[in-house]
């Protein structure tokens, strides 16, 4: 398998975690997302994926799928170990129900294109990260409030879900825009506990190949 990934990308970080927990052999191939006017936007790259986003998934038999959950999707039907969902079905739907809110109602919010759109309309930096933090706050609100009776070290009990592999993600974006997260003492203790788990730690930002960080 080939995965095309950018290192601080949120989507293509959550299919890294999949594959750490999954212990799946795959090839990293970076698309960089702001070098050379962003090399997602490249014939190359769009040959690939046409939506121009990352992460995408080139399969052992060739084919290529897109889109975070339904990778992980793929991954968890195709391949034995360790699961990713519940084993009950309501809180199958449940795991999967959080990790959908940010993917869907969070992070579209606040990607690249989106921050890159809201600056091209003249937008200040102050107002682009308010209308960051806004998004964060009101779906972390949501989900601190879901997470207020659970029990066990993870969203859904003592084993990881892919509700942890989604929410460690988005804490990775919002603190790397300062949002303040002290009013969420639930997901800031799960992502600490995930971030101690060699899974999460192999596919954090700072440790892939393409990191620009110095």
């Amino acid at each position: 398998m080939k995965l095309y990934s950018y290192w601080r990308s949120t989507a293509a970080y959550r299919v890294r975690i999949a594959l750490n927990i999954k212990e799946l052999d795959c090839v990293i191939e970076s698309v960089h997302l702001v070098k050379n006017g962003g090399e997602q936007l490249q014939e190359t790259y769009k040959s690939i994926n046409p939506q121009s986003l990352v992460p995408s998934l080139e399969t052992e038999s060739g084919e290529v799928l897109t889109q975070s959950m339904a990778i992980i999707d793929y991954l968890e039907d195709k391949y034995s170990g360790v699961t990713l969902y519940p084993k009950d079905s309501i809180r199958k739907a449940q795991a999967k129900a959080m990790a959908l809110s940010i993917a869907c109602d969070i992070h579209p919010l606040n990607n690249l294109r989106v921050l890159k759109y809201l600056k091209s309309e003249e937008w200040q930096q102050e107002q682009v990260d308010k209308w960051y933090a806004h998004w964060i706050h009101q779906g972390f609100s949501a989900i601190e409030k879901q997470l207020e009776n659970s029990s066990g070290l993870y969203c859904f009990g003592n084993e990881v879900s892919v509700a942890d592999i989604f929410l460690v993600a988005q804490v990775y974006n919002a603190n790397r825009f300062n949002v303040p997260l002290d009013d969420y003492p639930q997901i800031c203790m799960i992502n600490l506990h995930c971030l101690n788990q060699q899974a999460f730690i192999d596919a954090m930002p700072e440790n892939q190949a393409d990191c620009d960080l110095i």
